[in-house]
């Protein structure tokens, strides 16, 4: 997608986004065969729900219908959340994603490892983290800038007990 039509797109769908009170996190044309598909990406503080998806979906088919900027070319409207194992951009992201481990490639100035650490903290210049121990050490909390981090993501657990959980077994 050229970068006039996805400057085009944002300017319209920001708004109308903001109106749903979601957050407009990307959003892209690929062309699949001989079709085009335009996915939404939106979230919020609380998340997104079908019913959200759904709503939005219909009033941004609307407002693409009303105004043209897809052109005269069929397309198809995907609107959707970024997904349990969303990659992690923006300080909000890693904020959204307090309490939760994530999976982190490290620029070649940090050291280039690749990393597993559970988020602590989360402020305007990085990150407060305890990165898991390998083969049987011990976790290791470590301060990251956002501009140490190349690419993260969240992991999902599926066996981990939320701390309430823990506190009652106590």
């Amino acid at each position: 997608m050229s970068t006039t039509q996805n400057e085009r797109l944002r300017g319209l769908l920001d708004p109308l986004v903001a109106e749903f009170a979601l957050e407009l996190e990307d959003l892209e044309v690929a062309t699949v065969g001989r079709k085009r598909i335009l996915r939404v990406v939106v979230d919020s503080e609380d998340g997104v729900d079908l019913d959200a998806c759904a709503e939005l979906s219909r009033a941004v088919s609307e407002k693409l219908d009303e105004t043209g900027v897809m052109g005269e070319a069929p397309y198809e409207l995907e609107v959707g959340s970024p997904g349990a194992e969303r990659p992690l951009k923006e300080p909000r992201h890693f904020e959204r994603a307090l309490g939760r481990l994530m999976r982190a490639r490290l620029t070649k100035e940090a050291g280039g490892e690749e990393i597993v650490a559970r988020i602590l903290g989360v402020d305007e210049d990085g990150l407060d983290t305890e990165v898991q121990g390998v083969k049987g050490r011990k976790s290791k909390p470590r301060r990251l800038a956002y501009t140490e981090i190349d690419k993260a993501r969240v992991e999902v657990e599926f066996n981990r007990k939320n701390d309430e959980e823990k506190g009652e077994e106590a």
